[in-house]
């Protein structure tokens, strides 16, 4: 994943959870960004039915989007700041 980051440069990384189990993943990939040193060149929204607001802030991400409309309208925000 931290590759293909490298590789297409995107402004915006959008990860979605459909099970808890899968949520402890969008930590580590968050996580491996801040480790490559590439945290702050691209802006992660998280959503899916088991995660919430508070689960993004506590991973790190910069925004939660409720389904996948918001999450255009998100990204477009923060690509816009």
């Amino acid at each position: 994943m931290i590759d293909r980051k490298k590789e297409h440069e995107p402004d915006v990384l959008g990860l979605s959870a459909l099970l808890i189990t899968t949520m402890p993943e969008m930590e580590k990939v968050v996580q491996a960004l801040q480790n490559e040193g590439i945290r702050g060149k691209v802006k992660v929204i998280i959503g899916g039915a088991p995660v919430g607001v508070d689960f993004a802030h506590r991973i790190g991400a910069d925004a939660h989007g409720k389904d996948a409309a918001e999450a255009v309208t998100l990204a477009r925000r923060l690509v816009a700041s």
